[in-house]
């Protein structure tokens, strides 16, 4: 029986809290956490009258997930045996040192990103190897879905498909529809900078940079239908350029509606979507987190929320010597994961494998001192896993390559 401390009280966690109780052999006591303590009660008390109900002791505080003194202070209080950092990214290193200092486990679902630049990459989270493992305790990388499930689904591949990976294709398909004119799906501050930054795959050996939006694709999607998609540039390709061995090119790719586009690109030339500091009467603002502030809060989309979700892998490589493809994704349906826990497809599909790669670490399956990403240990329990808590997967060994 484990004890794990939840930091963070959005959507995201929501689902991470609610598979903890429906997982309460491992996660017999949990508590919430976060800046604002009526957000982590009423997350509390939706569990509570829900039908994973009484199956896990829960708790409650408020912490600032900035400040590490105060981090330290409820590690060292409610004395977890491990952390699941679902805050806003800008927040790893401070939870990761509190983590340190008081040696306890680590699992997040995003890697680092500072707040003063759209940069997101694995190098300072990286520093913290050789800390971790004097400290004999574990930090996993990206247990969501992309990062997460995605490269699972890559070692899992080479694992079991593959002599060797030649080219990997992420493709990201969000089919919902929730009636707004525009909103985003998750942090509307995270997914913006993530969407106007440059474009970016590895190819070669070495990142071949492109224009916002430049490489555009059309695919038809299990159970969605054809949708446009883009590439994008995605911290797992960074990762996974490491530790899939051989690989000669990795992309990612995500679905985008014209209406989508068209109002972000109003929003960005007028300046809306800037991370740059203004003067507003008087007072410093950053538009684009002003431009949070009046957007759809993306907790309320669940229940407005129709349509699925498509995520998953398309390999080349060679197997006993032979030409191989092999696509592995998960469809999963915004209305199903309403009912369920209260959120949207896709805070269930990060939700989920972050709760799946803490178990991992908490039962020793996945425990090891160090930073790891999460394709660094063996996928088999993990794929079990998802098929357990809601996340099935489906193969396809003949399946329409993207050009």
């Amino acid at each position: 029986m484990s004890r794990a401390l939840i930091i963070g009280a959005g959507g995201v966690s929501n689902v991470v809290c609610h598979k903890c109780a429906q997982n309460s052999e491992v996660f017999e006591e949990f508590m919430i956490a976060s800046r604002t303590k009526s957000k982590c009660d009423e997350i509390k008390d939706r569990i509570e009258s829900g039908i994973y109900a009484g199956r896990s002791k829960i708790t409650t505080a408020q912490v600032d997930a900035n400040n590490v003194p105060e981090l330290v202070a409820l590690i060292n209080e409610y004395k977890p045996d491990i952390v699941i950092n679902v805050a806003l990214p800008y927040q790893d290193l401070t939870i990761m040192d509190a983590c340190l200092e008081t040696k306890t486990d680590y699992v997040d679902t995003a890697n680092y990103e500072p707040e003063d630049t759209a940069k997101f990459e694995y190098k300072w989270q990286w520093d913290y190897r050789e800390r971790f493992e004097k400290a004999g305790i574990t930090a996993l990388l990206g247990s969501g879905f992309d990062p997460g499930v995605t490269s699972v689904f890559a070692a899992y591949a080479q694992k079991h498909h593959f002599d060797e990976i030649q080219t990997i294709d992420i493709l990201d398909c969000n089919g919902g529809d929730h009636g707004y004119p525009f909103a985003t799906n998750f942090n509307p501050e995270i997914n913006i900078r993530e969407v106007t930054a440059n474009g970016s795959y590895w190819e070669d050996g070495k990142w071949i940079e492109t224009e916002p939006m430049e490489i555009k694709r059309e695919y038809t999607f299990d159970q969605v239908g054809k949708k446009d998609m883009y590439l994008l540039h995605h911290e797992e390709i960074e990762s996974l350029a490491l530790n899939i061995k051989g690989i000669k090119r990795i992309r990612f790719f995500m679905t985008f509606g014209e209406s989508y586009l068209t109002h972000l690109k109003v929003l960005e030339n007028v300046g809306m979507t800037s991370i740059k500091p203004i003067d507003f009467e008087g007072k410093q603002i950053v538009p684009l987190q002003f431009l949070k502030a009046v957007l759809p809060d993306p907790g309320s989309l669940g229940s407005r929320t129709k349509g699925k979700t498509n995520i998953g892998n398309i390999f080349t490589g060679i197997k006993d010597g032979k030409e191989k493809t092999y696509y592995i994704y998960n469809v999963c349906d915004h209305e199903a994961c309403y009912k369920e826990v209260g959120s949207q497809a896709v805070s269930y599909t990060t939700g989920v494998p972050a709760m799946i790669g803490a178990a991992m670490v908490l039962t020793g399956q996945w425990k090891k001192p160090g930073v790891y990403n999460i394709e660094e240990f063996n996928p088999d329990p993990f794929m079990e896993a998802l098929n357990v808590y809601g996340l099935p997967w489906q193969e396809d060994f003949n399946p329409t390559l993207v050009d």
